[in-house]
């Protein structure tokens, strides 16, 4: 029994050291194949400098969006950006098909000079360490991923607030190379190139519905540089403004014109309904209010010839019946507003209202 276990202990140590033996192995060879791919590389030249054109294909996978100002008119997002090129300079042959290296070798080769054309504000993270991916795999192939935070400019036409909506520009390109050094294009194509999760997309005044992508050649006085382009399309939501300002406006010009419809004759409303004869309770009306206006005004104010005709100041009110003007108003206001709210809904559902993106420059 005792020599069961020597046996096993032994044999469990042997396998320790050709497991550990072997990952030693392996990481020497790793840092072999770092040093010899260093070995008089030149960080300042970009790959086929002098000779082919840099492609450098992107992708954008979007962790949160917003908030976005209306007063300031920017937005807010946080992402992963991600860039992809060829290096012929770093190609290896090795035990791995791929080296998974931290951001202490970014420093060490060329990455692209990317910059975001459109932002205002712009924070690479570094907690607790720079969020920063960086691969090479066999044929020379890099992957550069890092996490920012972006603020970009938004252009809105407000004209049809609270309706709107807004097509917002994120450009990025490289800041010194032209077009005919590197060339950015989508990694996935047009249509899958920016994900945008909806669970991270919970905005407060807007719903984010779609993103257009598009690719531009910039033009200026040092060159033409290639840029990308993606809009993200906002909706304005509408039900905050239907509750706090629609509605209650609605109701407050209804109540308003049920006063032409509900009373024919506001001066009588005093009237005691235990009145039997109408004639006699008018009567002993009239003296009081004789009897009233001799002892507490001295003479009644006479109102003006011009003002008493039409009767809307009928010179007895206690006899006057219902103005034209109220009999006009009490069918032609409620027609007229509900003509101008059947004009203004059908006008503005019926309209597309989100903003066309803008293409200042020459599109690829």
């Amino acid at each position: 029994m005792a020599t069961r276990s020597l046996t096993i202990v032994t044999l469990v140590s042997f396998i320790s050291l050709v497991v550990s033996g072997n990952e030693r192995i392996n990481s020497d060879n790793i840092t072999l194949i770092l040093d010899r791919l260093l070995d008089g590389y030149d960080n300042r030249l970009r790959p086929g400098s002098g000779g082919g054109v840099t492609e450098v294909k992107t992708d954008i996978f979007v962790t949160s969006f917003g908030p976005v100002s209306d007063v300031e008119m920017e937005y807010t997002m946080d992402m992963f950006f991600r860039q992809m090129w060829v290096d012929e300079r770093l190609k290896f042959e090795g035990p791995t098909e791929i080296l998974r290296l931290n951001n202490l070798m970014v420093d060490k080769i060329w990455t692209p000079d990317t910059f975001f054309r459109n932002s205002k504000k712009s924070i690479s993270h570094n907690m607790t360490t720079p969020n920063k991916l960086f691969r090479i795999m066999q044929n020379g192939t890099v992957l550069y991923t890092m996490r920012l935070t972006i603020s970009a400019e938004c252009p809105m036409r407000l004209e049809d607030f609270p309706m709107d909506g807004h097509a917002c520009p994120l450009r990025f390109g490289s800041y010194a190379y032209t077009s005919s050094e590197i060339l950015f294009t989508w990694r996935k194509g047009l249509s899958a190139s920016v994900d945008c999760p909806k669970e991270s997309m919970s905005l407060l005044q807007y719903d984010l519905v779609g993103q257009s992508l598009s690719s531009e050649i910039f033009k200026s006085n040092t060159g033409h540089y290639s840029v990308q382009v993606v809009h993200f399309h906002l909706q304005r939501k509408l039900g905050y403004y239907l509750i706090q300002t629609y509605i209650p406006l609605i109701m407050v010009v209804v109540l308003s014109q049920v006063s032409f419809g509900s009373i024919k004759n506001p001066f009588l409303l005093g009237r005691s309904q235990t009145d039997s004869n109408p004639r006699e309770g008018l009567k002993r009306r009239n003296h009081s209010m004789c009897r009233s206006e001799r002892s507490e005004a001295p003479s009644p104010i006479p109102v003006p010839i011009f003002l008493q005709q039409g009767s809307a100041f009928p010179q007895i009110p206690q006899l006057a019946g219902t103005s034209p003007i109220d009999k006009y108003a009490r069918v032609l206001f409620p027609l007229a507003f509900g003509l101008f709210n059947l004009v203004y809904w059908y006008i503005y559902l019926a309209k597309d209202t989100m903003e066309k993106p803008r293409q200042y420059d020459q599109q690829v």
